[in-house]
């Protein structure tokens, strides 16, 4: 009986030992997991999240680089062809008012002397251009009341008559069918239709003369 009793004990002893093994065995594996874990400071879950979080960053600002390259290589060839444009039409503007300052001259000849007398903007210069533009006028031309020389056009242009106060070198419309070259002061109711600049009315009589001229219009 005291064997009996003994090893009956002893397995007892054994069994609890057994078991408080076992668990300390599992304490062991979780305790060990857990500092395995704390040691690495993430997860592997967590490395890969972020992993995956920083390619798409990646990618996202290749992507938005990228966008941003293509819309500037497309913004800067429309730009230039939008200066070019602007270049062009500048250039445009500049050619057309180069023939426009060309055209808007008249020659007046007198003998061997040729004035150039720059031209109004108004429908009577503009009828008066088409006349001249199918050749030279010439007109036989008057001296009246020591002021002016005045000739026929043999046609009738549009008027625009205003209050004018005329001096040497003044060229204007009388009554829409005449041409007046005025060497002195005058003032009426006339269509301007040019004017010699810089010249003195003793200049305009030593080559019109004090009685009456041939005097030649033309544009060229």
């Amino acid at each position: 009986m005291k064997k009996l009793a003994a090893f009956l004990i002893i397995t007892a002893m054994l069994s609890s030992l057994t078991a408080c093994g076992g668990e300390a065995a599992r304490d062991a594996e979780t305790v060990k997991d857990f500092v395995v874990k704390e040691n690495s400071g993430e997860s592997p879950v967590t490395e890969g999240n972020l992993t995956e979080s920083e390619e798409t960053h990646s990618a996202d600002t290749k992507e938005n680089n990228a966008g941003g390259t293509r819309e500037g290589v497309a913004a800067d060839p429309e730009s230039g062809q939008d200066t070019a444009a602007d270049n062009e039409s500048a250039s445009e503007e500049t050619v057309g008012s180069t023939e426009h300052t060309e055209d808007n001259t008249m020659k007046i000849t007198a003998g061997d002397t040729t004035f150039t007398a720059t031209l109004a903007d108004n429908s009577s210069v503009e009828a008066l251009r088409e006349i001249l533009a199918e050749g030279p006028l010439t007109i036989n031309m008057s001296d009246y009341a020591g002021m002016e020389k005045v000739g026929p056009i043999g046609t009738d242009l549009p008027r625009n008559d205003e209050q004018i106060s005329t001096g040497a070198g003044d060229i204007i419309l009388y009554q829409g069918n005449s041409l007046v070259i005025y060497y002195d002061t005058n003032s009426w109711n006339f269509t301007r239709i040019g004017k010699i600049e810089g010249v003195t009315g003793e200049e305009l009589l030593d080559v019109f003369g004090s009685g009456d001229v041939t005097v030649t219009f033309s544009l060229k």
